[in-house]
Formats: structure tokens, C-alpha cells, sequence
């Protein structure tokens, strides 16, 4: 049993979240219920956020920027890569999604938001469109973040200088991958649980190829000005993120401008490489993991095989 001795204090707690967005979960140093704890926690983020941007401003967020704006952005990737009878569904969610993370709504986003680690990233986003110090080292600098159905975007978006960056395509794309078909209404399939199946270690290969397909279709007329616009692409290396390899982007996007539907390509190129698993063998899977002898037949006593 640990003693109140032992316990952090709750300065120490809350400098741990602002300089790390680690948190615990049960905040056992600090009084009050859960709420009333994850409230403090909070407030004291709102209020660091306050203090480091002070006499600083973003890039303004343009007027006419809403649902039609971020129709237009994804109408095209939608249509290409899902069933004409699932558009407006799919639409319709991700008309909806995006959220600008401005000095109008920081604080409602940080207050409201249900986890602290996510609050915290969001916190940093903004930091970064303001030019601000961040909270802490291993702060991330991200210009998005999607999570569920919703895309989290700085206002940075309107001052990108690069012709194959765009930041709403991207974050759109990973709600893909997010959300459950029954979320928004769709029925699910068999083996088909979320909007697309993409392999985990394929997702922000995934976003960033569609962000790049998505601004080479908005800029070509032909299909040779595809080829051209995505051999331009493949020319430098344009990411940094370790998390993909430029090279395979290059790749992917080449192959996607040759063709007349390249979306499809690029979900081809991010699908799970083995097919996903059904309930039967997640049932004897976990059957096996209980019982091992249930992993191989030949195991089990003679008496039980027929």
C-alpha cells in the first residue's frame, strides 16, 4: 500500500504533464474527484499555453473556410476509393471533421478534450503556429493530429508553400483507418470492420500519399502532366518523418499518376499483407493461448482425437 508520504506532490504532477503530457491516470496525489482532478490538470495547461503565447499570433484562418471548403479537399479522395453507394455517407463525416486550432478555440479544445496526452500535443500544435517555445523537449511539432472523426489542423495550413503538401487531405486520410464502418452508419462487411483496411506500419505512408495524389490531381490536366508533377515529387526528398520512407512515397505516387483511378493504387500498396484474421480464429486463438495443448491436436491425450 503506498503512503501519502510517498506520494508526488501535486506541483510535482502537474510540472510532469505540462513538461512531458505524461500524466496519472487516477491523479492520487490531488484532491477532489476524478473530474474535479483532470479539471486542475487542465487549467493549469490553459494557463501555461496562455503565459507562452502571449504577444504572439498565427497565420489568419481565411473567411469562407467551412464544410463546402473541406468538401472540396476530400470529395476526390473519397470518390476514389470508396463504392459510389457509401459517397455521401463518407462525405458527410468528413465535411465535418476538421478543426482549425486557433486562439478562438485552443482553451475549449484543451479543457474538453477526453484525453490529457492528446490535450497536450494539441497544446504544442498551436505553440508551434505561434512560433512559441514548446512545453516541453520531446514536445512533438505537428501541423495535424486526427483522431476518431475528427481532424485537428494549425492554422499554418494557409501559409504552406509546398505544392505537394496539404494537411486536410492528410489528417482526412487517417480517419480512414480510425473509424469503425458502424460509426457512421455503414454496415459492416465480412472481415471489414473500419472505413479501409490499412497495415499499421503503413499509415502515415498512406496520409502522405494521398496528400501529394490529392494536390498532383488538383494541379494536372492530362495524364502526362500527372506523370510529370509526380516525377517532380519523386526528384527530392521532401520527408522527414521516420516514420516512412520517402523513396516508397516517390513509388507509390508514380505508379498512382499512371493509371486513371490512383487511388486505388495506393490502397493496394498500404493493405494488410495477410488477410484479416475471422472469429473463429480469434476464438481458437485465444483457446490456444488458454490451453496449449489446443495449438497442436496431435498433442491431446490419444482419447480425445477421432
Amino acid at each position: 500500500m503506498t503512503s501519502v508520504s510517498s506520494l508526488p506532490s501535486i506541483a510535482d504532477e502537474i510540472e510532469r504533464y505540462l513538461r512531458t503530457g505524461d500524466t496519472d491516470p487516477w491523479r492520487d496525489a490531488w484532491p477532489g474527484d476524478i473530474v474535479e482532478r483532470g479539471g486542475r490538470g487542465r487549467a493549469a495547461l490553459v494557463q501555461e499555453v496562455r503565459r507562452l503565447a502571449e504577444g504572439r499570433s498565427h497565420e489568419p484562418v481565411p473567411d469562407g473556410i467551412d464544410i463546402e471548403f473541406t468538401r472540396a479537399k476530400v470529395e476526390p479522395m473519397v470518390r476514389g476509393l470508396f463504392p459510389r453507394v457509401e459517397h455521401d455517407v463518407v462525405l458527410a463525416t468528413l465535411e465535418k471533421s476538421v478543426v482549425y486550432v486557433t486562439s478562438e478555440t485552443i482553451e475549449p479544445i484543451l479543457m474538453n478534450h477526453g484525453y490529457d496526452r492528446s490535450a497536450w500535443d494539441l497544446a504544442n500544435l498551436y505553440l508551434g503556429s505561434l512560433g512559441a517555445d514548446l512545453l516541453g523537449e520531446q514536445a512533438p511539432r505537428i501541423v495535424g493530429l486526427s483522431e476518431s472523426t475528427t481532424c485537428y489542423v494549425s492554422p499554418a495550413y494557409f501559409a504552406e508553400d509546398d505544392p505537394f503538401a496539404d494537411f486536410v487531405v492528410h489528417e482526412a486520410a487517417h480517419i480512414f483507418h480510425n473509424c469503425k464502418r458502424r460509426t457512421i452508419g455503414l454496415g459492416e462487411m465480412r472481415r471489414k470492420e473500419w472505413l479501409l483496411d490499412i497495415e499499421y506500419r503503413q499509415r502515415e505512408t498512406f496520409a502522405y500519399s494521398c496528400e501529394a495524389y490529392a494536390r498532383v490531381l488538383g494541379a494536372a490536366k492530362t495524364p502526362a502532366e500527372r506523370r510529370e508533377f509526380a516525377a517532380e515529387y519523386g526528384a527530392t526528398v521532401r520527408l522527414s518523418e521516420k516514420r516512412v520512407d520517402p523513396a516508397e512515397v516517390a513509388s507509390i505516387l508514380a505508379e498512382a499518376a499512371g493509371v486513371r483511378n490512383g487511388w486505388k493504387v495506393i490502397l493496394g500498396r498500404c493493405a494488410p499483407t495477410t488477410k484479416p484474421r475471422t472469429a473463429l480464429q480469434l476464438a481458437r486463438e485465444a483457446l490456444a493461448a488458454r490451453d496449449p495443448a489446443a495449438r497442436d491436436p496431435a498433442a491431446r491425450d490419444p482419447a480425445e482425437r477421432g
